[in-house]
């Protein structure tokens, strides 16, 4: 069975608490349609366990299937870095079948941030290096595909509707 290689860490985007008994670790592609269905059953599933589940979101960009998938994280990279970045994530996943970079720099002033900065922060790179870095991470743990799930650093190899996921997570809290 395939591990986390790179342990949750302080550069990490997380929602939940650090004690949290179960962590679920997610590899996922903005652009992705699996990815996007994902999320609300994630949401489910973070709504069922409160606080003892702590949450963190990688990024995964599959580039050669999805054009806007390295701008979206990037995106995402660039609000995380102005205290906005699980609004922008929620954003981005409900509007994924819209993306453009006009709409990216439209959402950005959604949530108060600067436009014109994103624009800039797109045009410099400025975040590819994070994002690579979460690339990085999910290669060398075996991530093939999104979204790939680890559930307390062991990878999820099971289906991800909510009542599989719900019931992986409770074992992995008992254990």
């Amino acid at each position: 069975m395939a591990t986390l290689k790179t342990p949750v860490g302080a550069g990490d985007h997380v929602l939940g608490s650090e004690n949290a008994k179960i962590t679920l670790v997610e590899y996922g592609d903005f652009e992705c349609p699996f990815c996007g269905r994902a999320y609300p059953i994630v949401k489910q599933v973070q709504k069922h366990f409160g606080d003892r589940l702590r949450f963190v979101f990688r990024n995964f960009p599959l580039k050669e299937l999805h054009p806007h998938a390295t701008e979206a994280a990037e995106t995402a990279e660039f609000a995380g870095a102005n205290g906005k970045f699980w609004p922008m994530h929620d954003l981005l996943f409900e509007n994924q079948k819209r993306f453009s970079t006009k709409v990216f720099l439209a959402l950005a002033g959604e949530l108060g941030l600067a436009p014109e900065g994103l624009e800039k922060a797109l045009s410099d790179r400025t975040f590819d290096e994070r994002v690579r870095q979460d690339f990085r991470s999910g290669v060398r743990s075996g991530v093939n595909g999104t979204p790939t799930f680890y559930i307390n650093g062991a990878r999820h190899d099971d289906a991800y509707d909510f009542e599989v996921l719900v019931a992986a997570l409770e074992k992995a809290a008992g254990a």
